[in-house]
């Protein structure tokens, strides 16, 4: 059992494939590791065992028909592996809320196009997973399931809004797993954890499914993407969740190149410790100097970003960028998603979050009226909107079609429960990526001297999937 719980997805399946495992000791072995680690990390918002259990069954049953048939090869790519979804991500019969406290009875009627797919390809949904209220906060906690707490030291944050997903996959409770990410929601907590994660270029994956929703250029800047163990899966994954579906209009095909035929002798790697505004601490710096020899030795050139260029002058607003593209997508505002468009007493939630009063979490609130400033600086929000596409266009004519960034993941380890409040700016670590649509690859690279795990991004221009997964195997 526990060699299964070190296996990746893809080696996992090879093993049903082949009958070194069986489906049904896979998921058992998976469901008991769930059951052991939730209590500590509070990261499942739902289980769905006993029906994971039959489709566990059914799929041994069907891997011996086709053994007595004498061939194997014409099976669901993921046949038997057990994995997790995150709550906003639509799976049938499962709670579907958004960590949103007014729709606590919200359940989901079919799954999203994601999770067809990926049941299609033979996987099996062992539950749902914790995220934050409305998502767009990065710490995992809302009214409904409380906190997530992060594996390493339960005082800390495992990070959001995928925090659930980061918290168990960390703990070994599913080989794979979906999150979400417009903003860095993927990637911070594999980061917090210690796992990999990959966000798709924008407009790869259907978002048919997703709640809360999205509208405008926001469709580009959310995406679904998987978190697991290992980099390895990412590719295989990817080729099965990538692609239009009859819904989302925005999602259009792309041409993914196979990590395994990247030559990374043709890779040039461009490290960048900070954006030049954000106090990146000096373990997190050392982790990016880490990264790139570790790609320098396999191969690949390491360049350089000149800090006086219109890029990097552009670069250092990469929060306000975001946060102007966001607000400029159109849309509910974050408030009325929040709150299913009741009017919000904003004094009485204030007050009432210190005696446990309040129908919302603090972040939440604080977004919220962080939202309403942006509209007051119109010059500078506009500049902000013109800002964008000019970095997007720099940034892919510097890195060209071999070129790759390495970027912290977050400024530092994991954080103490309700301290990122303190430093709310440096999302823009991964936040900068969606509003260019750019794929990332988060891989963990180290430890703090807490003990922590620190995380690298490798990024590249759109639809260089294969090339930032390429670099965080290497």
């Amino acid at each position: 059992m526990s060699d299964i719980l070190r296996m990746g997805a893809v080696d996992l399946a090879a093993a049903i494939r082949g009958g070194d495992v069986s489906a049904v000791d896979a998921t058992q072995a998976h469901i008991h590791r769930l059951e052991a680690v939730n209590p500590h990390v509070n990261g499942l918002v739902e289980d769905r065992f006993d029906a994971a259990r039959a489709e566990a069954r059914a799929a041994d049953e069907r891997l011996e028909r086709t053994r007595r048939e004498g061939t194997v090869d014409g099976l669901p790519p993921l046949l038997g592996v057990p994995c997790t979804m995150k709550e906003f991500v639509r799976v049938e019969g499962m709670p579907h809320t958004g960590g949103l406290y007014w729709e606590a009875n919200r359940r989901a009627k079919e799954d999203g196009t994601v999770v067809r797919r990926i049941r299609d390809a033979g996987a099996i949904v062992l539950g749902v997973t914790n995220a934050p209220e409305g998502g767009l906060w990065m710490e995992t906690v809302n009214k409904l399931t409380g906190r997530t707490l992060n594996p390493w030291d339960p005082r800390r944050t495992s990070g959001g809004s995928s925090g659930g997903e980061g918290a168990l996959l960390a703990s070994g409770a599913a080989p794979f797993g979906m999150g979400s990410d417009i903003g860095g929601s993927i990637r911070i907590p594999a980061a917090f954890c210690g796992i990999p994660g990959h966000k798709p270029t924008g407009r790869m994956v259907p978002n048919t499914g997703h709640y809360p929703g999205v509208h405008g250029d926001q469709r580009g800047f959310l995406t679904i993407g998987p978190m697991g163990r290992t980099t390895h899966d990412f590719f295989p994954l990817l080729s099965i969740i990538a692609g239009p579906d009859d819904e989302d209009t925005v999602t259009r095909e792309w041409t993914l190149e196979d990590p395994a035929n990247v030559d990374l002798s043709d890779v040039t790697v461009y490290p960048v410790e900070s954006n030049g505004r954000m106090w990146v601490h000096e373990p997190v710096r050392k982790s990016i100097r880490r990264a790139a020899r570790i790609l320098e030795e396999a191969g690949a050139t390491i360049g350089e970003i000149d800090r006086d260029s219109e890029v990097f002058r552009l670069f250092r607003n990469g929060f306000n960028i975001w946060g102007a593209a966001m607000s400029a997508a159109g849309g509910p505002s974050y408030a009325d998603i929040v709150a299913g468009g009741r009017p919000i007493p904003y004094l009485k939630e204030w007050l009432g979050v210190p005696f446990g009063r309040s129908r919302h979490t603090w972040p939440v609130l604080t977004m919220m009226a962080a939202e309403r400033l942006i509209s007051l600086f119109p010059k500078r929000f506009n500049a902000m909107l013109e800002a964008g596409p000019k970095l997007q266009a720099g940034l892919e004519s510097l890195l060209g079609p071999r070129g790759v960034l390495l970027h912290p993941t977050y400024t530092r380890g994991a954080p103490r429960h309700g301290r990122p409040m303190l430093t709310p700016f440096d999302p823009a670590c991964t936040a900068i990526f969606n509003a260019l649509e750019f794929p990332a690859t988060q891989v963990p690279v180290g430890k703090d001297s807490h003990g922590l795990p620190l995380g690298v991004q490798v990024v590249g221009k759109r639809g260089a999937d294969g090339l930032t997964i390429a670099g965080a195997i290497a």
